[in-house]
Formats: C-alpha cells, structure tokens, sequence
C-alpha cells in the first residue's frame, strides 16, 4: 500500500469528521436541531453547516498536508 495515499486518506476522513463535529457545535449553539422530526427551515440549516463544516475540515486538512509535503 501506498504510504502517501494512507496519509491523505486520514487527512481527508479527520478533516471531514472535525468539520463536521465543529459545525454541528455552531448549529446547537444557533439554535438549530439537526437531528429534529421534519425537515424544517431550523432542521434544514443545521445540515447545511455540519455539511459545510465537513467541506471546509477537508479542504483545510488538504491544504495543511499540502504545505507539510513542500
């Protein structure tokens, strides 16, 4: 196996997964419940952030392994 494509697999899941844990935070702390019955507008909003904290984790951890790698 590749050493390089273990490496950034990790980044890539860790990054998801810290983003995601940091904009589900910032949704509870709004007031929005990600985990309520319906998709409500509240609902709606909060998926958007954990989904945009998901993205944002990912390319954060590919640009930080990008500059170790230099």
């Amino acid at each position: 196996m590749n050493r390089k494509l273990l490496i950034d697999g990790f980044a890539d899941g860790s990054g998801f997964l810290c983003g995601a844990l940091l904009g589900y935070g910032l949704a509870y702390l709004l007031g929005f419940d990600v985990f309520a019955k319906g998709y409500g507008a509240a609902s709606m909003a909060g998926i958007l952030l954990v989904g945009l904290g998901g993205g944002l984790g990912v390319q954060l951890a590919r640009h930080w392994l990008g500059k170790k790698t230099r």
